[in-house]
Order: structure tokens, then C-alpha cells, then sequence
């Protein structure tokens, strides 16, 4: 394993960089001082597509895919450190490089499973930034963690499917740039558990299709990701032609979209732990308490210090993860992935605290970026699968790992 980023990591690091110095930070204010409420909360300023303009005038566009018809053709690996930066300002980089969830996701899905037409009218404009899209799979009413549980039908009716069902946390659905909603459904209700489901483009104003509130995380409305709906799918009727994918085929669809993106939120989240840990080193040189600035408090000291071994531990997990997705696959990684994915959040959200400790009362308000990036490393241990699901697998490969070592004792 050699994580020495190569020239090309490094020429777009470096223009990444000054992405951020001079397009992205000089602009946060204007994405924290939001609308309350109504249909305004949920859409982007303006400046936004003039992020993305810029973004894509210097080569800093659709850098997550690795399919080089589509995307930049990097490896999970020479992203890791660009996702990485943008986590520095989670609400607005990914988005201005079009490298944002849950359209990221829904494009690999497009890239790997649409047909033609099907990439002419949704992967297109996606990759082109031109539209947004959602991801439908989790219902309110059940354990969405087993998704056998899911019960959104997907019923065939001659030359259509129909769409009967309740989701929510369906992201992206709350922008009016929405345009195709992906629907997980049953189809086949009487396959075993893993060949029930299947995946339907629905476009977001098919008659039927009501989405009834946005969900707000922590108080905070997640805007970059297009917001999270509730939506109601009243007999909704999609051509045939609509099926992503085969037929029963949608957990494994899920598995393949939810794998990469499970490991670019880890990458992000790492930028994330980094800006707190200098918001937190900033904040101890310029207060003072007791008489002595905070940086020459022991406890402070013991935070800062903790922090950096943290990140840097998890880094180094996450870069190895990275490595194996490009070297033996996802599926093959699973495991790794898994734990990049319990370890990221734990990681983040203690350091997050910590330097909202350091800011005292400041560090829970808008004055600052902590509660927000807090929120959003809470909200990680329930994104694209629940710690305790992430920490099952994890600890089912270990005892399958020592049975086999006691079975080759015991012959």
C-alpha cells in the first residue's frame, strides 16, 4: 500500500485549495443566513451557480466518478484527499463540484445500471449539474435498517408500474431542481428476501406523487443535500421502461450505489474533524480563562493532542478502505467500509464537541460552523445504514474469521 498522492491528486489538490480560499469560504455566510421557513429554506442562493461555473471553468467537476466516460476517472483513492477538502465546508464544496449526495449516488447507479434512454434524459443533466434528483428508500413506519421490511409497492401493470407507498429521508426532494425520484418498491412479493425489491425512476411531477414535508436534522435545514422529504406515492404510474436495473434486483442495486458512498462521506468527514480541530486551536490561542490563555490549559491540551491522533488514525483507515475498493472491489471491502463507517462519525463527533467546548456558549450558535458540523456527524450514524448494522458486520466477519481458525485446529 502506497498512499503518496501522485501528480494528478496533487495538481487538483492544489487548485482545490485556492477553490476554497477564494470561491468557497469568502461565501459561507451567505448559505448560513437561511429562510425559516417556507418553500425558500430548501433552495440554494444564487451564488451557487457561480461556484459551480467556477468549479467546472477549473477542471473541479464530477471528480467522484471513476467511470472516465462520465466522470473525472479518478480512483477512490486519488479522491480520498479531495473529498477530504471539501469537507472543510460540507454545505456548500461538495456542491459546487457536483460532488454532492445524494446525486453522486444516483449518478453511479445511472452510470451502471440505466439504459441508453434512461442516460439521456436523468444521467445527463445530472452530471451536467443542470438537476438534482432523490433517493427513495427509507419509510417511516418501519425498520428501514432491514430492508426486507420495506413494504412501498411496486406493482406491474402491463406496460407500466404502479408505485403505492410512504417514504421519507427521501434527500434531495425538497429542491425545485428535483426531476427524478429513485423508488425502491416490492415487486416481487413472493421471492426470498433479497429478490423482492426492485428500482423505479419516477419523475418528481408524476401525477400521485405528493411530498408532504421537508425533515429538518437537529433544527438545521440540510439544503446541500436538497433537503429530506416525506413523500406519498398514490398510484403512481411510470412506463415500464422505468425500471433501473432487472427486476428484483434492487437491494443488490442498493448495495452497489450505497458502497462508494458510504466511503466518500467518511473522506469528507475527515475535513470536517480537521476544520474544528483548527477552529479549536484558533479559539485557545486568542481566549483566556483563570489567567492563562486556553492552549496552556492541560485539558485543552489533552483535547488538541487526542485530535489529531484521531484524525490522523482515521485517515490512515480510510485511505486503506479507499485502496481495497480500487484494488479488490466494494463488495470485497465490505467490511472495511462498514468499519470506516462506524469509526468516521465517533471520530468526528468527538472532536466536533470538543471544540464546541472550547468555544464555550459561542460554538452552539450560527456564529460559528461547530453546531452545524456536529449535527451533521450525529446524523452520519444513521446515514446509508445505522452504526449498530455497520458494527454487526463488522463483528460477524471477526467470528466467522476465528471459526474457521478453530476448525482448522480442531481437523
Amino acid at each position: 500500500m502506497d498512499f503518496t498522492p501522485d501528480a494528478t491528486t496533487e495538481a487538483l489538490r492544489a487548485t482545490l485549495l485556492t477553490f476554497m480560499e477564494t470561491a468557497v469560504y469568502p461565501v459561507e455566510h451567505h448559505f448560513h443566513d437561511r429562510p425559516a421557513a417556507g418553500a425558500a429554506q430548501w433552495e440554494r442562493p444564487a451564488v451557487m451557480e457561480t461556484l459551480k461555473r467556477r468549479a467546472r471553468a477549473a477542471g473541479l467537476w464530477n471528480l467522484f466518478l471513476p467511470d472516465d466516460e462520465h466522470g473525472a476517472g479518478l480512483t477512490n483513492l486519488q479522491y480520498a484527499p479531495l473529498a477530504e477538502i471539501t469537507g472543510w465546508s460540507p454545505e456548500i464544496a461538495p456542491e459546487a463540484l457536483n460532488c454532492n449526495p445524494p446525486d453522486t449516488g444516483n449518478m453511479e447507479l445511472l452510470a451502471m445500471f440505466g439504459t441508453p434512454d434512461q442516460k439521456r434524459e436523468w444521467l445527463e443533466p445530472l452530471l451536467a449539474g443542470d438537476i438534482r434528483s432523490a433517493y427513495c428508500m427509507t419509510e417511516p413506519n418501519v425498520s428501514s435498517s432491514d430492508a426486507s421490511n420495506l413494504v412501498t409497492t411496486v406493482t406491474d401493470d402491463g406496460d407500466h408500474w404502479i408505485v403505492n407507498g410512504r417514504k421519507w429521508w427521501s434527500t434531495g426532494a425538497m429542491s425545485s431542481d428535483c426531476r427524478v425520484l429513485i423508488v425502491m418498491g416490492v415487486s416481487d412479493p413472493d421471492a426470498d428476501a433479497r429478490g423482492r425489491h426492485s428500482l423505479v425512476l419516477v419523475p418528481r411531477d408524476t401525477p400521485g406523487v405528493t411530498v408532504e414535508r421537508g425533515l429538518q436534522i437537529f433544527g438545521f435545514v440540510h439544503g446541500a443535500h436538497g433537503g429530506h422529504a416525506e413523500i406519498h406515492f398514490d398510484n403512481v404510474r411510470v412506463p415500464k421502461s422505468h425500471l433501473l436495473g432487472d427486476r428484483g434486483r434492487g437491494q443488490a442495486l442498493a448495495q452497489a450505489r450505497l458502497g462508494p458512498g458510504r466511503i466518500h462521506h467518511c473522506m469528507r468527514m475527515i475535513g470536517m474533524a480537521e476544520r474544528a480541530l483548527d477552529l479549536m486551536c484558533r479559539r485557545a490561542n486568542e481566549r483566556t480563562a483563570f489567567g492563562k490563555h486556553l492552549a496552556e490549559q492541560g485539558t485543552v491540551q489533552h483535547w488538541i493532542a487526542q485530535s489529531r491522533v484521531r484524525i490522523d488514525q482515521l485517515r490512515l483507515y480510510v485511505l486503506r478502505a479507499a485502496w481495497l475498493i480500487d484494488t479488490v472491489g466494494a463488495r470485497a471491502a465490505r467490511t472495511e467500509i462498514s468499519a470506516i463507517k462506524v469509526a468516521a462519525p465517533d471520530t468526528v463527533e468527538w472532536i466536533v464537541d470538543k471544540a464546541i467546548q472550547v468555544h464555550g456558549a459561542g460554538g452552539m450558535t450560527q456564529d460559528h460552523p461547530l453546531a452545524m458540523l456536529w449535527a451533521q456527524a450525529r446524523t452520519m450514524r444513521f446515514i446509508d445504514g445505522a452504526d449498530e448494522v455497520h458494527r454487526m458486520v463488522v463483528a460477524t466477519t471477526e467470528l466467522r474469521k476465528r471459526s474457521a481458525v478453530d476448525a482448522t485446529i480442531g481437523s
